[in-house]
């Protein structure tokens, strides 16, 4: 390798270059990918000073943006020095940004330019200003500059937003039709002079990129060209969730083409540094067969092959499933039961074999089990009761505890662990305790709640809401009786009346007015109501909205949290909303603080005095922003309350939901899920996460809700346990719990110094920006 900066990082790491088709460097986490993303662009910069580079939009370059930045801002500190140092940038001159040529990657189309969300003015703040390039030089996607027949603008073409490229080899039915498509041969215009505009700079010199859960590079989808070139394009389900959250849900993500430049843009200049990032466990298969396929269209990032320079850096997480990664797991350091359970079950899937039927010779011969020490065929006897203990531990009682359920956002604790509290919860010297960290509102559209504001205009003209005619209601009586709401609510889940739930949904969203415009009375709330329709209507999807707005949207979370714990008996006021400060709406949230993030915290421990605390296990950062920073909040909570309590009791229970999940041998507790529990996930999450039934912002990996999502897992998890203990040990058990198993959740029960260590490792990757 020629780049100091991945020499000195792989003398640092004691690592190689990975042997895939495409070298690839190893990281612990998602901020550290960061860092060595910055340096070796720097490094790249300071010998390219007029070179031309295209780099990533989304939240994938958070921490190469964040640490770019730090480094040319604080280049001659003390600090930074020694950080340049340890990247073999020791006495590297500040490089100059304002030679470079920069070239945007792709954009949705149709979308205003002035829109935050625009990748044209994520490009602007972070790249242009951000890193002090010069505008003049940068070749960008206006698509409000890109011209269409007769002069139109883009919303008199296409009013609807929609685009039928099959105008391209069809002929126009009328005039409407006939304008769309000379507008489209003229946007395919464009988009040859914009790709003939990078071939005449020499093609790109520097391209850092993400990679899609499909396996898009820019927006070149699975099924790409190898050769294709600057275009507008459709896009697939599984790109279209995860720029949902960028454009303001499916709704409007699935209604968008895009203008990209193609694989052949990126190729063009065969000298070409292209760097591929990808962070967690759930980039590990494309990343598999990104990296050890030959060059196909079904995985466009082969295509990077052809190019020298090209490298993947990884997370650990990331590049779990490549091979090398999972023999450096067996053959490096001691050998652990861990490893002896991934093997036999590694083995069990492989031949399709249950574990108890595993023979010697099938020990012998499989590729990992070889390597277990000692091998014997008491081996898989020690798997399958290790797993039986793990499975005892998830059905053990627990009585007399008092249990902290944490989530980042709504609906986390639910898609984790439902059917473990439940069992917690029917134990009646349990005292149970929900805290969302964050007010979730990025997860409510301004479709729907124009659609609440609506009912309610509608319920107080027909004076269907009695309590705005009690005397104190606008002073004190809009603070109590929420568990009222709840209960009127759930009432009418139970006799299935959906005008009711919404009456019920109503009351509390009219509180939730009173509170954030401080209504006096009757014709202020409905004036508070007008002027939120009136932002709302004047909002483009995806905007950030204005404080208020952003607070009804958390409070209409809030109450869909309240909903679910209320099935069980649990009270509002043990529902706990701490609407942390960090959580702003932004592209990039800010990292927690002190006083303004942990101190609530700790202030919740103090007052509950939990024995158990549950918590979103994200080692890597690599899920949501939300989950990462959360995780880190939590852990300086412990280590804060830890100065004042001896916490040797407590236990800490790391979870796994929708965005990552366990593998059995990291997990240490399982808890059989019944098709009860399964039957009580789908309902409770379809009545009362009403925001999100339609999916809106879904996984990719599940066209629908997250509820079912999470029970897919769940039902494999159980395929895998089958697997070392045989389907007849669950028909024919003792306990009535593990014959109805008809899924399994894994966790990860530990001791607050065990969580701590965890945390501590991501939380080293990011103290150098501090």
């Amino acid at each position: 390798m020629e780049s100091k900066v991945e020499q000195s990082f792989l003398k640092n790491s004691g690592d190689s270059p990975g042997n895939t088709q495409i070298p690839y460097l190893l990281v612990n986490n998602f901020p550290k990918l960061g860092l060595l993303t910055a340096c070796r662009f720097l490094e790249w910069v300071a010998e390219n000073p007029e070179g031309v580079i295209s780099l990533p939009t989304g939240k994938t370059p958070e921490f190469f943006i964040k640490w770019t930045r730090h480094l040319l801002e604080n280049w001659n500190s003390p600090k930074v020095k020694v950080l340049l140092g340890r990247y073999g940038l020791e006495g590297l001159k500040k490089p100059d940004m304002r030679g470079l040529q920069f070239v945007q990657i792709d954009e949705f189309y149709p979308i205003p330019s002035r829109q935050h969300n625009s990748f044209f003015q994520y490009v602007q703040k972070y790249y242009i200003q951000g890193f002090g390039l010069d505008y003049q030089k940068a070749q960008l996607i206006n698509g409000d500059e890109i011209k269409l027949h007769q002069g139109k603008s883009f919303n008199e073409v296409f009013p609807e937003y929609q685009i039928d490229l099959s105008l391209r080899h069809r002929e126009a039915r009328n005039k409407q039709e006939e304008i769309e498509q000379l507008s489209i041969f003229l946007i395919d215009q464009w988009c040859s002079e914009y790709e003939h505009k990078i071939r005449e700079k020499g093609g790109i010199g520097f391209f850092l990129g993400g990679i899609g859960p499909d396996g898009h590079i820019a927006f070149n989808i699975r099924g790409s060209d190898a050769y294709s070139t600057t275009r507008l394009t459709a896009t697939n389900f599984e790109t279209q969730a995860v720029a949902a959250g960028d454009l303001g849900g499916m709704e409007v993500s699935s209604n968008r083409l895009v203008i990209t430049i193609g694989l052949g843009s990126i190729l063009y200049n065969p000298s070409t540094t292209a760097i591929i990032m990808a962070a967690g466990e759930a980039k590990a298969p494309i990343v598999k067969a990104s990296l050890e396929n030959p060059v196909t269209n079904i995985y466009p990032a082969t295509i990077l092959q052809n190019l020298k320079n090209a490298r993947f850096y990884l997370t650990q997480g990331a590049a779990s499933l490549l091979e090398d990664q999972v023999f450096s797991f067996y053959k490096n350091g001691n050998w652990t039961l861990e490893k002896t359970e991934k093997a036999v079950l590694s083995l069990c899937q492989e031949q399709n074999k249950y574990a108890k039927n595993l023979e010697i010779r099938d020990l012998e011969t499989g590729e990992f089990t070889r390597l277990i020490p000692h091998l014997s065929e008491d081996k898989v006897e020690t798997v399958i009761k290790s797993t039986i203990q793990k499975l005892q531990r998830g059905l053990q009682q627990e009585e007399n505890e008092v249990l902290l359920h944490t989530g980042p956002h709504h609906d986390d604790i639910s898609l984790g662990l439902l059917p473990h509290i439940t069992h917690q919860l029917q134990q009646n010297s349990n005292k149970t305790h929900f805290a969302i960290l964050t007010s979730g509102f990025t997860a409510v559209t301004n479709a729907f709640v124009k659609e609440i504001l609506f009912h309610i205009q509608k319920l107080i003209q027909e004076n269907k809401i009695q309590m705005l005619q009690y005397d104190d209601f606008f002073s004190k009586g809009f603070q109590s009786k929420t568990d009222k709401d709840v209960y009127h609510y759930l009432t009418h889940v139970a006799s299935d009346n959906q005008e009711e739930q919404i009456r019920g949904l109503c009351h509390r969203m009219v509180r939730a007015l009173v509170e954030i415009f401080q209504v006096k009375n009757k014709s202020q709330l409905l004036d508070s109501i007008e002027r939120m329709m009136e932002i709302l209507n004047n909002s483009y999807d995806g905007e950030k909205n204005p404080p208020t707005v952003q607070q009804f949207k958390g409070q209409i979370r809030e109450f869909e949290e309240e909903l679910v714990w209320a099935h069980f008996g649990v009270k509002v006021k043990n529902v706990h909303h701490l609407r942390l400060g960090f959580y702003t709406g932004d592209i990039f949230t800010a990292q927690p603080e002190k006083k303004r993030d942990v101190a609530p915290i700790v202030n919740l421990f103090r007052k509950i005095n939990p024995t158990k605390i549950s918590l979103t296990m994200d080692p890597e950062g690599s899920g949501p922003d939300t989950h990462y920073k959360v995780l880190q909040a939590i852990a300086e909570a412990l280590r804060e309350w830890k100065k004042e309590k001896d916490l040797g009791h407590l236990r800490i229970i790391g979870y796994r939901n929708v965005w990552h999940h366990f593998e059995p041998s990291e997990a240490n507790v399982i808890v059989p899920v019944s098709l009860g529990d399964l039957d009580v996930m789908e309902n409770s999450f379809s009545h009362c996460y009403r925001s999100q039934v339609n999916a809106s912002f879904p996984s990719y990996a599940h066209h629908g809700k997250f509820s079912t999502l999470a029970k897919k897992i769940w039902v494999n998890q159980l395929k895998d346990i089958q697997l070392l203990l045989g389907k007849d040990y669950f028909y024919q058990h003792e306990s009535p719990r593990v014959r109805a198993s008809h899924g399994l959740i894994f966790f990860k029960d530990m001791d607050v110094d065990e969580f701590l260590i965890h945390a501590r490792k991501l939380e080293e990757s990011i103290e150098g920006m501090a």
